[in-house]
């Protein structure tokens, strides 16, 4: 079973960028629909972005249309999730995520990874 693991979370003023990473340890790794999902304090999980297996198709939440955009390089096993223009609202734990056909349901992902938190202060 494929193993995630995330990094490059942190703080950052509102306005500002950071860029998510998760490597994946599973060499059938470009098999997998890889998704980004957050959950903030009191919050359930929410649906960011998610990437197919063969890169072409790309899906957003509209909280983060046009600011966020996800990636993937399957030579290094990792998908990206590069957040610009940050809010104060885009405070969460972030989690990458790897299923099959999965789409934006949480029940879609098998596997999860720890999670990041990315604080935005206002």
């Amino acid at each position: 079973q494929v193993q995630l693991v995330e990094s490059g979370g942190g703080w950052v003023q509102a306005g500002g960028s950071l860029r998510l990473s998760c490597a994946a340890s599973e060499r059938q790794f470009g098999a997998y629909t890889m998704g980004w999902f957050r959950q903030a304090p009191g919050k359930e999980r929410e649906f960011v972005a998610s990437i197919d297996w063969s890169g072409s198709m790309r899906d957003y939440a509209d909280s983060v249309k046009g600011r966020f955009t996800i990636s993937r390089d399957d030579a290094k096993n990792t998908v990206d999730l590069q957040m610009n223009s940050l809010q104060s609202e885009d405070t969460a734990v972030y989690y990458c995520a790897a299923g099959f056909g999965a789409g934006r349901k949480i029940a879609g992902y098998d596997t999860w990874g720890q999670g990041t938190q990315v604080t935005v202060s206002s």
